[in-house]
C-alpha cells in the first residue's frame, strides 16, 4: 500500500464508520509516491483498489461502503468514471458526490473518498 503524502491518517474508524482520506491512483509497488500510467480511468480504478485495500484491512468490503466521494479535475471525464465506478462497484450502489476541482495532489486527475459501515 502507498505511504500518504501528507500528515493524515489514511483511514479512521468513528461511530460505527470506517472513513477514508482521500485516495488517489498510487501505485503501491513503487518506493516513492508516484500515480499509475493511464489517465483518470486508470488513476481512479487504483485509487478504488487502495480504497478497498484500505476498507479490508479492517474487516470491511465495497459492498460495506455506504458514500463516497470523487474529486475530478475535468469534468469531461465523468461518464469515464462512471465506468470504471461501475466496474468496481458492480450492482452495489453507495451514495455518492462527484466534485469538479481546479487540481489535486501530485497532479492526480481524479481522488476518491470512502465511508463504509464497519463490520
Amino acid at each position: 500500500m502507498a505511504a500518504p503524502v501528507g500528515p493524515y491518517s489514511p483511514i479512521v474508524s468513528a461511530a460505527g464508520l470506517l472513513i477514508t482520506s482521500g485516495q488517489l491512483g498510487l501505485d503501491p509497488a513503487a518506493s516513492s509516491p508516484t500515480l499509475v500510467e493511464g489517465g483518470t480511468s486508470a488513476q481512479l480504478r487504483q485509487a478504488l483498489a487502495n480504497g478497498a485495500a484500505l476498507l479490508e484491512a479492517e474487516g470491511a468490503s465495497r459492498t460495506d461502503v455506504v458514500k463516497a466521494t470523487v474529486f475530478l479535475t475535468d469534468m469531461g471525464e465523468f461518464q469515464a468514471a462512471n465506468e470504471v465506478w461501475i466496474e468496481f462497484f458492480g450492482e452495489h450502489r453507495p451514495a455518492r458526490t462527484a466534485i469538479g476541482v481546479a487540481a489535486l495532489p501530485l497532479g492526480a486527475s481524479v481522488e476518491v473518498e470512502l465511508w463504509a459501515v464497519a463490520p
